[in-house]
């Protein structure tokens, strides 16, 4: 690991993974022992790893799959779904499966194809509708904080991308954590500070089986290309990557950005379908994803 100057064995280093999780938990006051949390898990290499390592430390974790109905030349949302099926079964974890077109008559090329446009790709739905159906599962089953995946890789692209363009909406709201407010779960990343390498180095030491393809909508997306930036940075100046996100969190909590305004909860519609909250008037974005005609 070039950006700690550092080298592991591989009973040193799932334990170092395991150590750096667990002070990031703590450091950020994610969430504490005892409570229950909900890990958005995908199938793929950084959820799964999250999964384990919060096993690993003790946590009560249960996993959420939400089967999206991905398939072109491969069932990417089948083989998804069946590592993490395999690897609950494996530890003795909780997993609840929400199936798209069995919950809600569509799957995500459905739901895409009731935009009208067939230049926009799935992502943005897709986006939308993982949003809405995470946050009522973590809200539903009352966990403590639902957990995403989410590594330094990630971040950096997210961070890149809306200072490139002065997004400080989104600048202001970018943290480990996003707290919990009425109708809306609490939203942690206790791998904000790993590498994509290193979740993928804990995945081939822990024995993790998982999906390694990219989701096949995911070609040529604007997140690749800002990653792709990032690691010709890197390459040239290990620990770059990393600097230019902790040194963002450093700067945000100096006050470089105000913190995003509170909600007023007096003020915040709920939608008549769902009940879900919603900033406009009417049906929320996701109900009215699904009522819409094609």
């Amino acid at each position: 690991m070039r950006q700690h100057r550092l080298a592991l064995c591989k009973p040193h280093f799932l334990d170092w993974m395991a150590a750096q999780t667990a002070e990031t938990i703590e450091k950020f006051r994610m969430f504490r022992p005892g409570e229950r949390v909900l890990v958005a898990v995908s199938g793929g290499k950084d959820s799964l790893s999250l999964w384990d390592v919060l096993y690993r430390l003790g946590y009560t974790a249960d996993g959420l799959y939400i089967h999206l109905g991905i398939q072109t030349d491969f069932d990417y949302s089948g083989a998804s779904e069946q590592a993490a099926v395999d690897f609950a079964a494996a530890r003795g974890l909780n997993l609840k499966i929400v199936n798209l077109r069995q919950t809600y008559g569509e799957d995500i090329a459905g739901l895409s194809a009731r935009q009208h446009r067939a230049e926009i790709k799935p992502c943005s739905v897709c986006g939308l509708v993982k949003r809405r159906v995470m946050n009522q599962a973590a809200v539903e089953g009352g966990y403590a904080a639902l957990a995403t995946g989410h590594n330094l890789d990630d971040e950096a692209a997210v961070l890149l991308a809306n200072t490139m363009e002065w997004k400080s909406e989104l600048l202001r709201r970018q943290y480990p954590v996003l707290e919990a407010a009425d109708g809306f779960a609490r939203k942690v990343k206790p791998f904000c500070r790993f590498y994509e390498r290193d979740t993928a180095a804990y995945a081939l030491l822990a024995g993790i089986a998982y999906v390694e393809e990219e989701c096949p909508f995911s070609e040529r997306s604007k997140q690749l290309e800002w990653k792709s930036i990032l690691n010709r940075w890197e390459d040239e100046h290990p620990g770059r990557k990393f600097q230019f996100y902790i040194n963002f969190l450093h700067a945000r909590k100096a006050g470089l950005f105000a913190p995003p305004p509170a909600v007023n909860q007096e003020n915040r519609q709920r939608c008549p379908k769902c009940g879900q909250p919603t900033a406009s008037q009417g049906l929320c974005a996701f109900c009215r994803l699904l009522v819409e005609d094609r």
